[in-house]
C-alpha cells in the first residue's frame, strides 16, 4: 500500500497530547489522519486532515469512525472494545489489537497475565469492590500497607492510591479494584519497545523517572537511566520477554521496578507512546512518535538509539489554579541552550493537569540535569487569575 501523498487515511482514537505530537510525524511524511475525540478543543483539532467529535466509549461511534479509515490506531486505551473486535473481524487493521488492549485496560487482568506468562511483578489480589477488600482485611488474607489501584479508568495518578492504614480507604470509591504489595525499590525505570507488524523489534534505552510524591506523576524522565550496564541489560531483557508475550504492533511502554537487591518489577504497561519517551523528540535518532507510525504501517523501525542526554520536564498546572492558562517565565527557559518547550495546546489549566514538557538535551548528564532543575523552578503553569504557584 502506497501510504505516502496518497488517498491512505490512519485513523486515530483520540485526539489528546499524545496524538498531537504523534500528527506531528503523519504530517512529516504526508500521511491522511483523521482523528476522534469527545472534546472540539482536544489538541489534535488542528494538525489531522478531518477531526470528529465523540465518544470513544460508544459503539456505533467508534465503528462508523473505523469504516472511513484503511489503519486504525489508538493514544489512549479506554475505548470502545466491541467495535474494534468487529472492525478487526471485518479486516480492517488495528494497532494495537483488541485482544491486547483487553488484556491492558483492565489492570487485575494484567497483572494475571504478567503471572500466568511468568514475567517479574510484585504480588497482588483482585476485588470485585471496596467491600470485598475490606473482607480481607478483616479475614487477614490481606495486610497494610498496599497500593489500591482502579481496574480501569486510572490515568496521571488518578486511581491509584497507597494505603498504609484503615484511614486511607475512606475515600476510595467503590469500584473493581487491586491491591499490590509495596515494593522496596531503588529506581523506577522505563524501556520503550517498537515492534512492527512483520515483529521487527527495537528497544530504547532504558530512562529513569523521578515522581512528584503527592500528585504520583512523573517529574522528570532522564535518559540514559543513571544504573549499572548490567541492571540496564536485565531492564531491556524483561521489555522484551513483555513485548513478546502480548505480541503488540506499534509501541509498548513497559514500566518497572529496580528492587533493592536489584531484581526488576514489572509495573504495569502502556500500549502506546507514552510520557517516557517524550524525550525522543530531540535526543534520540528516531522519535518514539515516528516509530509507532513505522511499526503499525510495517515500515522498517528506526534507530532507537540517543544522540546526546535528554531529560524532559513535565509541565503541569499549579496547585490553586484553575481556569485560562498563562505559561509564566516561557522565554526565560528557551533563552537556555538545548531546551524545547512542547506545550499540548490545552487552554484550561486545573491542578496536576498536564499542560506540556520540555525537554533538555545535552551532551554532558550532570549539566543536562542542572539545566532540567533550573528549567522546573522558572516556568510554571498558572491560571490567568489567583496568586503564583510552582509547577509540580
Amino acid at each position: 500500500m502506497n501510504y505516502f501523498s496518497s488517498d491512505f487515511r490512519l485513523g486515530i482514537l483520540g485526539g489528546g497530547q499524545l496524538g498531537k505530537m504523534l500528527l506531528s510525524d503523519t504530517r512529516k511524511f504526508d500521511i491522511q489522519t483523521l482523528v476522534l475525540d469527545p472534546s472540539a478543543e482536544a489538541p489534535s483539532r488542528f494538525g489531522c486532515s478531518a477531526f470528529y467529535q465523540g465518544s470513544l466509549l460508544e459503539y456505533d461511534t467508534v465503528y462508523k469512525f473505523g469504516k472511513m479509515v484503511n489503519v486504525l490506531t489508538i493514544e489512549i486505551e479506554n475505548v470502545n472494545l466491541e467495535a474494534l473486535e468487529q472492525l478487526e473481524s471485518e479486516g480492517l487493521p488495528v494497532y494495537p489489537s483488541p485482544k491486547t488492549l483487553r488484556l491492558i485496560q483492565n489492570k487485575g487482568k494484567q497483572k494475571d497475565f504478567y503471572i500466568q506468562h511468568h514475567i517479574p511483578t510484585s504480588a497482588h489480589q483482585r476485588f470485585v469492590g471496596l467491600n470485598a477488600l475490606r473482607q480481607a482485611l478483616a479475614n487477614d488474607t490481606l495486610d497494610f500497607p498496599f497500593v489500591w489501584k482502579a481496574a480501569t479508568g486510572g490515568y496521571d495518578g488518578n486511581g491509584v492510591k497507597i494505603c498504609r492504614s484503615a484511614f486511607d480507604l475512606r475515600e476510595l470509591p467503590d469500584v473493581e479494584c487491586v491491591a499490590e504489595a509495596m515494593v522496596d525499590f531503588k529506581n523506577e525505570l522505563a524501556v520503550i519497545v517498537a515492534r512492527s507488524v512483520s515483529g521487527e523489534i527495537r528497544t530504547y534505552p532504558v530512562v529513569e523517572m523521578e515522581f512528584h510524591p503527592e500528585a504520583n506523576q512523573v517529574e522528570y524522565v532522564i535518559c540514559p537511566a543513571r544504573i549499572e550496564a548490567d541492571i540496564a541489560q536485565k531492564a531491556q531483557e524483561v521489555a522484551l520477554k513483555v513485548s513478546e508475550a502480548f505480541q503488540h504492533v506499534g509501541l509498548l511502554a513497559v514500566e518497572m521496578f529496580q528492587t533493592q537487591d536489584d531484581q526488576i518489577l514489572v509495573n504495569e504497561v502502556a500500549p502506546r507512546p507514552h510520557n517516557s519517551g517524550h524525550y525522543s523528540i530531540e535526543a534520540s535518532y528516531t522519535s518514539q512518535f515516528e516509530n509507532h507510525l513505522r511499526a503499525i504501517l510495517n515500515l522498517p523501525l528506526g534507530n532507537t538509539e540517543s544522540k546526546v542526554a535528554g531529560i524532559m520536564v513535565n509541565l503541569v498546572g499549579a496547585e490553586g489554579h484553575s481556569g485560562p492558562v498563562v505559561y509564566e517565565n516561557i522565554e526565560k527557559i528557551m533563552a537556555i541552550d538545548g531546551v524545547t518547550p512542547h506545550i499540548y495546546g490545552k487552554r484550561e489549566t486545573r491542578p496536576f493537569r498536564k499542560m506540556g514538557h520540555v525537554t533538555i538535551v545535552n551532551a554532558n548528564m550532570a549539566e543536562a540535569r542542572r539545566v532540567a532543575e533550573e528549567v522546573k523552578n522558572s516556568i510554571r503553569v498558572i491560571s490567568g487569575q489567583g496568586s503564583v504557584s510552582s509547577v509540580q
